[in-house]
């Protein structure tokens, strides 16, 4: 800024006359806009109002349902999934504090292990529709999660979307400990959607990309396999 110019501002604030003329253009403005600006400032103390109004109300309804869903959890752990679902009449089971709690933090790792137990039972639509309402930013569960959608869609012959929910898992957070096991059923999945050279570019990159995780050799044998396949057709 050149000296001109801080002076200039200077005498301006040393200037009472310029000040007293900002100052009655300032409160001609809000005498004119009064109902705008009122009407902005409300909306903005209820806005904050009910952000914190809402993250209150979502904890407290996350302590309930940690509370509600532990016998749940216990019986998904002992393996007694039907129960794990559906409750035994005393306590509610994870379908329903999956839905019921939906909002909270504990809600959606309930969907997650409801989809794995509806999963075992071989309840496939149920397994896709409460691991599908699962968000997570974790390097490993929402991966896992995408993987299970496709072991669904495997089981259910629907090869395409199952191609679609590895490459998901595949894609997201990419890591040496689990992403080789995610592009090995990737490549699985292709073969039996007869997308063959897809299958040989996903063998092709474990390879590449991972060649110390232990389904590089496999990677490799498949790869082999199905090359020589696609040459004499």
């Amino acid at each position: 800024m050149s000296k001109t110019q801080t002076n200039s501002k200077l005498e301006f604030l040393e200037d009472p006359a310029a000040l007293a003329g900002s100052l009655g253009k300032a409160e001609l403005f809000f005498e004119k806009n009064q109902k705008l600006i009122l009407g902005l400032l409300g909306g903005i103390v209820l806005v904050v109002a009910g952000f914190i109004g809402y993250r209150y109300w979502v904890s407290s309804q996350d302590q309930e349902a940690q509370t509600a869903v532990f016998p749940s959890v216990y019986e998904w752990e002992a393996d007694s999934l039907k129960k794990a679902l559906n409750g035994n009449g005393a306590n509610e089971g994870l379908v329903a504090i999956s839905e019921e709690y939906s909002a909270t933090p504990t809600g959606n790792v309930t969907s997650f292990r409801a989809g794995v137990a509806f999963l075992k039972l071989g309840q496939y639509d149920q397994a896709i529709e409460k691991l599908k309402n699962f968000k997570s930013s974790d390097l490993l569960v929402q991966a896992r999660a995408y993987a299970l959608i496709g072991d669904a869609n495997m089981e259910k012959k629907a090869y395409g979307d199952a191609i679609e929910y590895y490459k998901k898992a595949a894609d997201y957070k990419p890591n040496p400990y689990f992403t080789p096991a995610y592009l090995m059923k990737l490549a699985l999945a292709y073969e039996q959607n007869k997308q063959n050279q897809d299958a040989i570019d996903t063998y092709s990159s474990i390879i590449d990309k991972y060649p110390t995780s232990s389904e590089a050799a496999n990677a490799k044998k498949y790869k082999s396999v199905l090359e020589s396949t696609v040459g004499e057709s």
